[in-house]
């Protein structure tokens, strides 16, 4: 049984910083691409970044290359997203995501909450 249990949000002043967790089980961790998406208030779910099972590849969002940074911890289950420079168009639940190929499956946690005001 797949658990994705997000954490680690908050609220954070512009220009601040903060990493989100995801705790993952259920599945071999080590082996499966995980990624990052955030949902604005009143908007869709978008694609903010994702890390290779030997955190040899990374991908970001337009909107958030250079600023934030995906890593992993395969010795944990964990993956984390490093937000830096933030701002209030960041506003956001962030979510953990796991895709299982092999039952065509979207895994989602329940998220974090994230909010840069001043």
């Amino acid at each position: 049984q797949v658990h994705l249990v997000e954490s680690g949000g908050g609220l954070v002043q512009p220009g601040g910083s903060l990493r989100v967790s995801c705790a993952a089980s259920g599945f071999t961790f080590s082996r499966s691409l995980m990624r990052w998406y955030r949902q604005p208030p009143g908007k869709g779910r978008e694609f903010a970044a994702s890390i290779s099972p030997t955190s040899s590849s990374t991908n970001y969002a337009d909107s958030v290359k250079g600023r934030f940074t995906i890593s992993r911890d395969n010795g944990k289950n964990t993956v984390y997203l490093h937000l830096e420079n933030l701002k209030p168009e960041d506003t956001a639940v962030y979510y953990c995501n796991y895709f299982d190929y092999g039952k065509a499956t979207n895994y989602w946690g329940q998220g974090t909450q994230v909010t840069v005001s001043s």
